[in-house]
């Protein structure tokens, strides 16, 4: 036999064996979990094990088998989405060439230390196995603080796909590459086209979407793909993703209006290219942080980005000398070209510096790059020796510093809208992405057949109800209502003699013109439960016939337990007669709990025995507070006890961007003398990372009392009135330089 006809024969006989072996292949379909365990022992390459459509409550599911290149083992759902795991359920997948596709995990939280494991136990991985076209929607554990992650890749050479994760609430990565051992190491992983929707402010560290390693593995190499996923508004803290090994590839991906970077924490020569950062000027929305060694951010498209500090638009920062593998390793031979940075507030260098943080970036090169801002103010802040960044061929409309002119071309610059929906200069030139860059579809990542929408429902954005001005009625519609409703009550004075509990975003409010008095027999008036969001206005609410006892409330949070995040708003009402004991507070939060934002306007509040917001919660010092933005504006605070608002985040982390605080146009008289809170203080900031108080009147009032903590704090005290009250303290704790603190034009101090 020739050679030719030897190598047909061989390629005949593999088509055949091929064949056989599809042939042979069969479809087990089980309708529990019995069944499913009885079909594992008999699954040979090629097979499929089909789950019924329904609900699988409660299920520990071990996926294992040895399939083969080309004929894998399956295991999928009867109707991609119709199989849905629920309750206390997990899957883990072990063995070789596992296909696992077509599944939804909701209303429930996975027992193990994750939803999706690409192993059975350390010792049995998966390898060349893939998780497609699956759905994790708000399968958070209710203990906000117990960690754990949505998928945790182990083993080598798998692929993480066209899928669709969301809301997630609890602590821990929502997806986590796993470097334990050798066999998880330079994997080779591929996680593409995948879906990551809204992911809520977690409020302390724990919150990133997604990790490759951590700081125990950073030197040891992954060589992960991350390619073509949509990143929507993934706010879960500072670092949106956290890579923390050697050699991984991200690029393709679009970030949008995702507060947070995508942070090269430890590991070294991670490739960054392709990626696009739309910010659409929302709030600390990030680009990329450079840190560590040998790092390439090239090609990349940053737009309408306003972080700053850990969170800019883009950020290298400075190391700690001789670094602890756990803290900030110096950034040496870091390549940033030809990127495009537009409207984007902060491009930060040398960052983070302090006595620790002292070493800045070496033999780094930033070249081509194109940076435009519709303003006249630059991006660029330097916060140490930039010597060691080589500044070549750039080009500007905005100035730049001294160390950084011979650089950058500064000169008038305008924008077109290119055919891929990215601006470029009307004048093509060298510098900034390639004209070539394509931009990922948001309909061609997640699964076609689970929706991506934002589920945060607005305040008034439903149906309106009307009731009569009784207990019972108002009982009755909030019961009945849907989120978004508006509870609209007719004039009338009446008493409440329960809780009234809100488990839905809901509005209270009365008619147009009517006045509708509300007192209360029980410790609290309202109390938002887990899911619930409360908007009040036009109402007057007394406290005259709450109990004789201590720490009452008008509206409080559910003690423990609140896995979601509320909103807190009221307007234009009269607040009255808390002071039937000592420390009738008008709100506060439980532990654990946290706001998005409260909103206090327009309201008269008068004979509190406690404090207006008690935000003070978590004394644990680990960075967690309770409220991210707080705003009080165009109030009168009278003869309150207490404080307007004691507002606290402990601790050293870094890893968040509140709480925010703003106080402005309001009227404070006799405010914070009590003795039973010490110190006695009208406002309370402890650990605030940007407040502003400005055009306030204080009127024989305690001081306002600021502690600067961690990070680079911001306060502005500005055109304040001051009358028989003691000047503004502000005291800095550790708060690294620069922080600010701005007291200008007030008066009485």
């Amino acid at each position: 036999m020739t050679r030719l006809s030897t190598r047909l024969f061989a390629c005949s006989f593999t088509l055949l064996s091929l064949s056989v072996s599809c042939a042979s292949a069969k479809d087990y379909v089980v309708g529990n979990i019995e069944q499913y365990r009885n079909a594992l022992s008999t699954l040979s390459p090629g097979d499929a094990v089909v789950l019924q459509n329904g609900v699988w409550e409660d299920v520990d599911m071990l996926f294992k088998g040895q399939g083969e290149s080309g004929a894998p083992i399956t295991l999928k759902a009867q109707t991609a989405g119709e199989v849905i795991f629920s309750g206390e359920s997990s899957l883990r997948l072990a063995g070789q060439h596992l296909v696992v596709r077509d599944l939804v995990f909701k209303d429930g939280y996975s027992p193990r230390s994750a939803v999706v494991e690409f192993r059975e136990n350390d010792d049995n991985l998966a390898f060349h196995s893939r998780v497609t076209n699956i759905v994790i929607d708000n399968y958070s554990n209710p203990d906000k603080q117990e960690s754990d992650y949505w998928v945790a890749m182990y083993g080598q050479h798998n692929r993480l796909d066209h899928s669709h994760f969301a809301g997630k609430t609890n602590k821990g990565v929502t997806v986590a590459v796993r470097l334990t051992s050798a066999d998880s190491q330079q994997n080779q992983h591929k996680i593409d086209h995948n879906y990551f929707g809204y992911r809520p402010i977690f409020g302390s560290n724990g919150g990133e979407t997604l990790r490759i390693g951590t700081s125990h593995h950073s030197l040891t190499d992954s060589l992960t793909v991350v390619e073509n996923n949509y990143f929507d508004r993934t706010n879960g803290e500072v670092e949106i993703i956290s890579v923390k090994s050697g050699k991984n590839t991200l690029r393709g991906n679009v970030f949008h209006e995702a507060r947070g970077t995508l942070t090269l924490r430890h590991g070294n020569n991670n490739l960054i290219e392709n990626n696009i950062f739309i910010g659409n000027k929302q709030d600390h929305t990030g680009g990329i942080r450079v840190i560590n060694k040998g790092q390439t951010v090239r090609n990349n498209y940053l737009q309408g980005l306003t972080g700053y500090r850990f969170g800019s638009g883009f950020a290298i920062m400075n190391g700690v000398p001789d670094s602890p593998i756990n803290r900030y390793h110096q950034v040496e031979n870091a390549t940033v070209t030809n990127n495009s940075f537009i409207n984007v507030e902060h491009i930060q260098l040398a960052v983070g510096s302090d006595q620790e943080r002292s070493a800045p970036p070496a033999s780094s090169t930033f070249a081509n790059n194109l940076i435009v801002n519709d303003t006249s103010v630059g991006p660029f802040t330097l916060f140490d020796d930039v010597s060691g960044i080589t500044f070549d061929g750039n080009t500007a409309n905005v100035d730049v510093p001294a160390p950084l002119k011979d650089g950058v071309n500064i000169q008038s610059v305008s924008l077109e809208q290119h055919s891929n929906g990215l601006l470029y200069p009307k004048t093509e030139t060298s510098t900034g992405v390639s004209r070539e860059l394509t931009v990922l579809d948001k309909r061609d990542t997640g699964v076609p057949w689970y929706p991506k929408t934002f589920p945060v429902v607005a305040f008034d954005s439903a149906d309106t109800v009307r009731v009569n001005a009784s207990y019972s009625a108002i009982e009755r519609a909030i019961e009945a209502a849907s989120a978004g409703d508006i509870i609209e009550i007719q004039a009338g004075d009446l008493t409440i003699p329960s809780v009234l509990y809100i488990d839905k975003p809901l509005t209270i409010r009365s008619v147009k013109g009517a006045t509708v008095s509300l007192a209360f027999e029980r410790s609290t008036l309202f109390e938002i439960k887990d899911g619930g969001s409360l908007k009040l206005e036009g109402l007057h609410i007394s406290g005259a016939k709450s109990p004789d006892t201590h720490s009452n409330s008008v509206v409080r949070t559910q003690k423990w337990g609140m896995s979601s995040n509320y909103r807190f708003e009221v307007y234009n009402s009269l607040i009255t007669d808390l002071n039937v004991n000592h420390s009738f507070q008008f709100f506060t939060s439980g532990k654990g709990a946290f706001a998005d934002r409260i909103i206090i306007d327009n309201i008269a509040f008068s004979d509190v025995s406690g404090d207006i917001l008690k935000l003070d919660k978590e004394h644990e010092d680990l960075g967690i507070y309770n409220a991210e933005y707080v705003t009080l504006t165009s109030n009168q605070f009278t003869n309150i006890t207490g404080a307007i608002t004691r507002l606290y985040r402990g601790g050293t982390d870094e890893s968040t961007f509140g709480p925010h605080f703003i106080l402005k146009n309001n009227t404070l008289r006799d405010v914070g003398q009590g003795k039973r809170t010490t110190p006695s203080a009208s406002v309370l900031l402890h650990g605030v990372q940007v407040a502003s108080l400005a055009n306030n009147t204080f009127e024989n009032c305690a001081p306002v009392i600021v502690n600067h903590t961690v990070g680079e704090p911001q306060t502005r005290i500005i055109a304040n009135q001051f009358t028989d009250t003691p000047s503004p303290q502000i005291t800095e704790l550790n708060a690294a330089p620069p922080h600010t603190a701005t007291l200008r034009d007030n008066k009485g101090i």
